[in-house]
């Protein structure tokens, strides 16, 4: 059994035990948060698909922790203008793990 849900507007395909990095939730570390757009469900063959979401299903995600992505420069120049401007940035994300799917 899987399901495909989406969160931090991205889409996971995740099973019961899976572990994945997923944008940063607003739960702490340890917590338990429902992911409750849950766009389809495949269960013994049997295929739900929502519009645009499946009704009464719901997955258990808990947050495992929290941390920072690796560092990604960002560079922007005007040639000719003496204008330079570097920068960095770290997506914060959480790492949780799928405890239950309810379907």
């Amino acid at each position: 059994m899987y399901a495909i849900i989406e969160t931090g507007g991205k889409q996971y395909r995740v099973r019961e035990g899976d572990t994945l990095y997923v944008e940063k939730l607003p739960a702490g570390a340890g917590e338990t948060v429902e992911a409750d757009r849950v766009l389809a469900v495949i269960k013994d063959g049997e295929v739900m698909i929502g519009t645009p979401s499946v009704e009464n299903a719901k997955v258990f995600l808990k947050v495992e922790r929290h941390g920072r992505g690796k560092k990604i420069i960002v560079y922007k120049y005007k040639p000719k203008k003496n204008y330079r401007r570097k920068k960095g940035h770290r997506q914060p994300f959480s790492r949780v793990t799928v405890e239950k799917i309810e379907a």
